[in-house]
């Protein structure tokens, strides 16, 4: 576990914005949305499902991501077990994550009713495992023993939280992925985009969600 936790100021009274990072957790305009275009999509999702499919994530946040996943397995009536592993360095109490979800209808949200401050690093359900790595990226990828088929890159801004852009931790995220495997993210940075290429990934910028004109997808060669 951590003893950091998320600094947070809420926006609209509903959406969470990091202080640390002046950055809001997900879209103002719509966070499911965001999600399924950017994350879902970008990873040719829910097409590529099948049983053992293996998700990693860089920022946990408000576990939107994952709901939104589990949500989308369990629409495409896939058989068998969704895997999931985030790492997140300054994690929200679930209360936090409660609230923030409430504002969004129809996901799986009881698989967090769980009695700790915080949830804890492994979750599992009939169809899903879920595995929430503490700590600082750059110091627990290294050392983590599983591939990924699709990673959601989902850290704050490149400009507010550059520590999760680099060169040496994307070059752990294509370490970890397996052949064929994709990446996708909300930025389109040029910095980010070419530490991705660098990291083995054939990189494609296509159009993005809301307000922002670009996206990065990446396939691993």
């Amino acid at each position: 576990m951590t003893d950091q936790r998320a600094d947070l100021e809420w926006r609209d009274g509903s959406v969470p914005v990091s202080r640390r990072f002046d950055d809001p957790y997900f879209s103002l305009d719509d966070g499911v949305a965001e999600t399924q275009h950017v994350f879902l999509a970008g990873n040719d999702l829910p097409a590529r499902f099948k049983n053992g499919f293996y998700v990693a994530e860089l920022g946990f946040g408000t576990g939107l991501n994952f709901l939104v996943t589990l949500a989308a397995w369990r629409t495409a009536g896939v058989e068998g077990r969704l895997h999931f592993t985030s790492f997140e360095a300054f994690p929200m109490r679930v209360s936090e994550m409660i609230a923030a979800l409430s504002a969004h209808e129809g996901l799986p949200v009881d698989v967090f009713d769980v009695k700790d401050d915080l949830i804890p690093p492994h979750l599992s359900g009939a169809d899903y495992d879920l595995h929430v790595v503490y700590g600082d990226a750059r110091d627990t990828l290294p050392t983590w023993d599983d591939m990924a088929d699709a990673w959601f890159l989902d850290g704050f801004s490149p400009a507010k939280n550059p520590e999760l852009w680099g060169d040496a931790l994307l070059a752990e995220v294509g370490a970890h992925t397996k052949s064929g495997g994709t990446c996708a993210t909300y930025t389109a940075a040029g910095f980010v985009r070419r530490g991705l290429d660098a990291a083995g990934f054939d990189i494609t910028r296509t159009p993005g969600f809301g307000r922002k004109r670009h996206m990065t997808r990446g396939v691993k060669r």
